[in-house]
């Protein structure tokens, strides 16, 4: 074999083997994304959320605060944060300017506060001592654009709910004015809200490196084993 034809057949060989390399970096790049891939339906964090078969009196607030609640105090009761507001779309996300809640609002309008306090979480109802004074804020003060609008029944209603969701009332028998006022919180320690599960990342780099390395050992003997034979037979 000649010096040239040697040259052009390792040209070859380091060609495929770069081919080689690239198809199964792509492969391992696929592989690995696909596993990272959330199957599960996008959750529209601004949807009415539905009820169980037999749904409990919190179930039912989780509505009414869906309706009355939550475009002030947020999907999660975090408040009026700037990530929820994220939610909205954008001509909504900034109340105090369009005109409708500024300084000049239309006749049945209002001035929304800029700072809206959070209803879910350590701490969130540090201000009421125990469930039927929160009740009583609610049934007299909410919602901020129509105060005292809810029924009696849609306020007990919420206040079950926002109980249940600080993990202080279980749920299991129904709130009212005979043992709300057995139901105390005043600055006790609220169940945080959870955190969602991080999946796992797979680490591949190690695994490609070692097998283009052998991929290459493989090649370059193969190689040599050629060469080696072609002087021979020169």
């Amino acid at each position: 074999m000649s010096a040239r034809s040697l040259t052009r057949l390792i040209l070859i060989s380091f060609g495929i083997a770069l081919l080689l390399a690239g198809l199964f970096f792509n492969t391992g790049a696929v592989a690995s994304s696909t596993t990272k891939i959330d199957a599960s339906p996008t959750v529209d964090r601004l949807a009415e959320p539905t009820l169980p078969a037999s749904p409990s009196q919190a179930d039912v607030g989780a509505q009414v605060y869906w309706l009355s609640c939550l475009p002030c105090h947020g999907d999660k009761g975090q408040g009026l944060t700037d990530e929820f507001r994220a939610t909205y779309p954008t001509e909504e996300q900034y109340c105090w300017e369009s005109g409708c809640h500024g300084k000049r609002p239309y006749e049945e309008g209002f001035t929304i506060p800029e700072f809206i306090p959070s209803l879910i979480g350590s701490g969130a109802l540090y201000k009421f001592t125990d469930a039927a004074q929160l009740n009583s804020y609610i049934r007299s003060a909410m919602p901020f654009w129509d105060p005292g609008s809810l029924t009696a029944e849609q306020a007990w209603q919420v206040t079950a709910f926002l109980l249940r969701e600080n993990g202080i009332w279980d749920d299991r028998t129904e709130l009212n004015e005979t043992n709300a006022g057995n139901v105390t919180f005043t600055r006790q320690p609220l169940t945080p809200l959870p955190t969602p599960p991080q999946l796992p990342v797979e680490k591949r780099s190690g695994e490609n490196f070692w097998a283009l390395f052998l991929g290459a050992v493989v090649l370059f003997g193969v190689l040599f084993f050629i060469l080696r034979r072609s002087r021979s037979a020169a």
